[in-house]
């Protein structure tokens, strides 16, 4: 693999509704490898991470945790999928997001929040790959 560049491309990312509520998607292609956005956020103290009810903390040390809520970071609206287009890479203390796959213009941007996250705040598990028919209104075989 090609050395990463932790810099995010100068890519349109839209918020705009999705079936998890709002979420971000491409609003011009991405190409596979590139990053994308950073997670940012305001750091919190171990307290206080065991005690937030955030929906928004992502852990990147035992001692340093963001608070990412979507008001001070955009990528906060990227939702969770079994089967993503990205992932979130720790680097230099930071997060960015780096797509997996080449992103059409239009597609809904995604990664894996973890196995303790979905367990936590996702089970079942009701993204577009476990539970298409809650994302396409049909029902799967019928």
């Amino acid at each position: 693999m090609a050395r990463r560049i932790y810099t995010p491309g100068d890519f349109t990312l839209l918020v705009k509704r999705s079936s998890a509520g709002l979420g971000m998607f491409a609003g011009s292609s991405i190409p596979k490898d590139s990053c994308i956005i950073e997670y940012v956020g305001r750091e919190i103290s171990e307290e206080e991470a065991y005690s937030s009810k955030s929906k928004y903390l992502f852990e990147i040390t035992k001692k340093k945790t963001l608070d990412g809520k979507p008001a001070i970071n955009k990528a906060g609206y990227i939702n969770h999928s079994c089967k993503p287009n990205a992932e979130a890479v720790i680097h230099k203390a930071r997060v960015f997001i780096f797509a997996t796959k080449n992103i059409k213009e239009g597609d809904e941007i995604t990664y894996d929040y973890g196995k303790e996250y979905t367990k936590e705040h996702c089970t079942p598990c009701r993204c577009a790959s476990c539970a298409p028919e809650l994302h396409t209104g049909k029902k799967v075989g019928v």
